[in-house]
């Protein structure tokens, strides 16, 4: 399933939306008060100046009497109704203007005074639609502006959380802003954590390549007069279990040097197949399959890929490892290789416990060995994915309806060479 990156909703428009609707809105509401008050203001200037108006057509109001109350001239008494309210001169009215003629100068300001707000409220309104369209446009053009800084820090971040790469800078340029010191606090903090981890790995590696040479040498000297029969009966257990402790402790301390190895941020790249390492993983752990009654099944196909030969045949051998361990007796393994598009993949199935989803993310960690403890560390795939991530890959684990896990490692595959495969 597909989600959308800015999923839709009440209040879930992306920021972009949110500052381009606030500054529209902000600028329609400034808009209509300046219209109101425009349109007020001119209403009271014309009101203002009503007499000058009135007085500027050359109709005195006053020579306008009120139908109802002004006498009938001499003369005037057989005129037809209405005819004794025409004033003098009006004879002269060109045909077609008797209503223009019988309007009052109050009532001809009115309509004068109605068409010019009309008119000049249907023009705002036009006009303020127009230039609001216009500044929501400026607005979302100015906040794709203003966030693409904030878009490439976002990108980094991602990036580097799905990594384990620490080597990559914002170096934000532009004005120094808001989103400038957030890229360079960014960055600050990346070498921080990169002088860190890198510290981490260094001790790790060290530490564990310091403690070989005693260890080797604790075991020699156990296993010398074991094997001479100079051990005392009563002592001969005891001894046995210090042998078998720095075995476990020599296992855990090469799986401690693997996971540094695997965390470097340079891997030898060089021209590999994923079907050989399989092919070599299952040929390594044939014997402890047979063993441990599980069925390993192997379809290797071609899945050429550049990346460290060594550390893709561990992690071939650790996910193999890992569903043969974890099985039962009469269960199957099976590891496929191929391609999917331009990427090659190593999957490894196989039968088992039952494993919640909420799991699994664990399962990658380290040290994390699942509900039932064995004789490993917990760190098989935790290397797994500390190589994934060092070759840019993917890693989808997915568990299986009747029990069991299925582990998909998904890689870049070679220039050109995946594509053609596919």
């Amino acid at each position: 399933m597909i989600r959308s990156r800015f999923p839709i909703g009440p209040g879930r428009l992306p920021l972009r939306g949110r500052l381009t609707l606030v500054t529209t809105a902000v600028f329609a509401v400034l808009g209509c008060g300046v219209l109101a008050l425009n349109w007020l203001s001119s209403r009271q200037l014309i009101e203002a100046n009503r007499d000058i108006v009135i007085a500027s057509a050359g109709m005195p109001e006053a020579q306008f009497p009120d139908p109802g109350t002004a006498e009938v001239a001499p003369g005037t008494a057989d005129l037809p109704p209405g005819a004794a309210d025409v004033p003098p001169g009006a004879t002269d009215v060109p045909p077609g203007s008797t209503q223009a003629a019988l309007t009052t100068p109050a009532e001809a300001f009115d309509h004068f005074q109605n068409a010019i707000l009309g008119d000049l409220l249907t023009r705002s309104a036009v006009l303020l639609t127009v230039f609001t369209a216009l500044a929501a446009l400026l607005a979302w053009w100015a906040s794709h502006r203003s966030l693409h800084r904030l878009h490439q820090v976002t990108g980094a971040a991602r990036r580097i959380s799905t990594g384990s790469s620490l080597d990559e800078r914002l170096a934000l340029d532009g004005p120094y802003d808001e989103i400038r010191e957030l890229g360079d606090t960014f960055d600050a903090m990346l070498d921080r954590l990169d002088r860190s981890f890198t510290a981490q790995r260094s001790f790790t590696a060290h530490a564990s390549h310091e403690l070989r040479t005693p260890l080797t040498v604790l075991r020699t000297a156990l296993e010398i007069p074991l094997a001479q029969g100079r051990v005392p009966d009563e002592l001969r257990p005891a001894v046995l279990r210090a042998l078998d402790a720095n075995v476990r402790i020599e296992r855990l301390i090469a799986a401690l040097l693997t996971l540094a190895r695997a965390e470097s941020a340079a891997p030898a790249l060089r021209p590999t197949d994923l079907a050989d390492t399989a092919r070599a993983a299952a040929y390594d752990l044939a014997e402890e399959a047979r063993t441990a009654g599980v069925r390993v099944t192997l379809d290797a196909a071609d899945a050429p890929v550049d990346g460290d030969p060594a550390l893709l045949r561990q992690v071939a051998l650790n996910l193999l490892a890992n569903a043969v361990r974890h099985n039962h007796p009469g269960g199957t393994a099976v590891i496929v290789t191929g391609t999917v598009g331009d990427r090659v993949f190593l999957e490894v199935s196989n039968t088992g416990d039952v494993v919640p989803p909420e799991e699994v993310p664990a399962l990658f960690a380290p040290f994390h060995q699942g509900r039932e403890r064995g004789s490993g560390f917990g760190l098989g795939l935790a290397v797994v994915r500390a190589i994934s991530d060092t070759h840019h890959g993917e890693i989808v684990a997915t568990p299986r309806a009747g029990g069991g896990l299925t582990v998909r490692v998904l890689l870049p595959g070679r220039d050109g060479a995946a594509a053609g495969a596919g």
